[in-house]
């Protein structure tokens, strides 16, 4: 096994390679948001859907991009790390998300098209009779679902750049002190903004085409790094088989991942990360329903084959390089890693360089601008979807109904502004104050966020399909759930204090331990749903026959 270096050794060995990768890859965003400039016409409809002309190419990786966030790189490679390959069952959701994209993806783009329907709440609450309290609704799930999303790849951005330039010192600028977490997290934010502003969602979408050429070649070739380090597939398997017996078995080396937990998981998670506002906005943007099917069936192929042959790997290769160990009971990374979400990092800082040959400095270096990719092509889809929940289904709808198309542009950008120097100013803050309270709500929150989107699939599902359901229905259906996942963040002991707040979370701990959060709610969702809609269709009709 070659020795084992420090992120600062690593780095130097690297030489100029990750400031010049980064340098051409930031260029690169900044020439597509000209471009995204120059083809641009001043309309709404162009600046969110980029006229609704995007073929299957830009729209399938574009879905894939938005799909996976810095969690892609970071998270799953750190779960299959610590959990075994109880977590690798998670790739069964890739398929299912696939096919919810043909199901529901080209249904909501040819009805969208027909009614000219932008956001999620645009298209349910002109389903319901135009119903404000409907629109507000399905606007708040937007919310809860982008907000904690942008927070964290700002975060993730910050953190990749201390692990690019541990050595860097701090800079003054204006007045301002800024290390490697800072810079990072700041420029991160400053150029994603810039071509969000510039060029819509078609600089967007072109950027999204880039990052998520990064992400999915990343992925194999992180794949590649790790089974190379352990001296080829024949010595990885070996390795891999010598594992203990809990991370070569359900439900895992912390007993998380029971079967009921991992199919709840798979198929409700999914689909609440296809039926988001920055995924809606693409199914909208596509150029005709047929262009999302065949984004399905790329979709379905090719992100399940970077996850079994990519990420996943380095998670199982990384426990037999660094075998996790137990302190009192406790289940704790290897010190070399330090955080469970540094598997990768830590295979690509230590073999990275050596395994991938005389390319391996340009590789790796490449390979860490592939993670912030993954960063910014999460963030950036979601910071714009936000402008327009914001926008067109709040500012338009309730503030200013009577608002000119240029008056909700200008608006729109603002939010992008705002939200992105508000999202900058909590991570800045929470960097310095691990007890920032804000941050830490918002972080916690990431982990129910597809909770709170999966509580659209009901009324979702009737527009789309059943038409069966009524508009007191789908308000008391929508309540139902979003309250019944907020029962799983720390909102109980907040508002009802340890005494109360405690059973309320004890019980959330065990249903979360058996289910999926967003199954959960969408279970009492649906049954609201459907007892409200049953007992205002008897009413109508008990009305009609007198």
């Amino acid at each position: 096994m070659n020795a084992i270096l420090s992120a600062a050794d690593t780095t130097s060995r690297l030489g100029l390679m990750p400031l010049v990768a980064l340098g051409v890859y930031l260029a690169l965003l900044l020439g597509l948001a000209l471009y995204g400039y120059l083809k641009a016409r001043l309309t709404e409809e162009d600046y969110y859907l980029a006229g609704r002309q995007q073929g299957f190419v830009i729209t399938s990786l574009t879905i894939m991009a938005t799909f996976f966030s810095s969690s892609a790189m970071l998270a799953v490679p750190g779960t299959v790390y610590k959990e075994g390959i109880a977590f690798m069952v998670f790739a069964l959701n890739l398929p299912i998300a696939g096919g919810a994209v043909y199901v529901l993806g080209a249904r909501i783009a040819r009805v969208a098209r027909a009614g000219g329907h932008v956001t999620p709440a645009d298209m349910v609450a002109d389903y319901y009779g135009n119903s404000p309290t409907v629109r507000v609704l399905v606007a708040l799930v937007g919310v809860l679902y982008v907000v904690p999303y942008v927070v964290i790849q700002i975060r993730a951005g910050g953190h990749l750049a201390q692990q690019l330039f541990p050595n860097m010192g701090t800079i003054t600028v204006g007045g301002q002190t800024f290390g490697a977490f800072a810079a990072g997290a700041t420029v991160l934010s400053i150029v994603m903004m810039l071509y969000i502003l510039v060029g819509g969602m078609r600089s967007v979408a072109l950027a999204d085409v880039v990052q998520g050429s990064l992400l999915l070649t990343g992925m194999l070739v992180a794949g590649y790094t790790v089974i190379a380090a352990l001296g080829g597939p024949g010595p990885y398997v070996e390795a891999v088989s010598q594992l203990p017996p809990e991370a070569l078995s359900l439900p895992g080396a912390t007993g998380r991942y029971t079967a009921w937990s991992l199919m709840t998981i798979c198929i409700f998670a999914s689909l609440a990360s296809i039926i988001q506002p920055a995924q809606w906005m693409r199914f909208c943007a596509a150029r005709s329903p047929q262009a999302l099917k065949r984004t399905s069936l790329i979709f379905s192929i090719v992100l399940p084959v970077c996850f079994l042959l990519g990420v996943m790997p380095v998670g199982l290769g990384a426990r037999a390089l660094y075998p996790p160990q137990r302190i009192g009971g406790e289940l704790l990374p290897h010190p070399e890693v330090g955080r469970w979400d540094q598997a990768l990092i830590t295979v690509l800082r230590d073999h990275g360089v050596e395994v991938l040959g005389p390319a391996g400095p340009l590789i790796v270096a490449m390979l860490f601008i592939a993670i912030l990719a993954a960063s910014m092509s999460t963030a950036d889809s979601n910071l714009h979807a936000l402008s327009a929940v914001l926008t067109r289904d709040i500012y338009d709808r309730f503030l200013r109904p009577g608002a000119s198309e240029r008056e909700r542009a200008w608006v729109g950008r603002f939010v992008i502004v705002a939200g992105s120097a508000l999202a900058l100013a909590l991570v800045q803050i929470g960097e310095h104050r691990q007890d920032f309270a804000p941050l830490r709500m918002i972080i916690e929150m990431q982990f129910v966020a597809m909770a709170f989107s999966c509580q659209l699939l009901p009324v979702v599902i009737d527009m789309l399909f059943l038409h069966r359901g009524t508009r007191s229905g789908a308000i008391g259906g929508l309540i139902a759930g979003l309250l019944t996942v907020a029962l799983f963040t720390p909102a109980p002991g907040i508002l009802l204090g340890q005494s109360l707040g405690q059973p309320v979370a004890q019980t959330a701990d065990y249903l979360k331990s058996l289910f999926d959060i967003g199954f959960c709610g969408l279970v009492v969702n649906v049954v609201v749903f459907v007892s409200i809609s049953g007992l205002a269709k008897a009413a109508r009709a008990n009305q009609g026959a007198q």
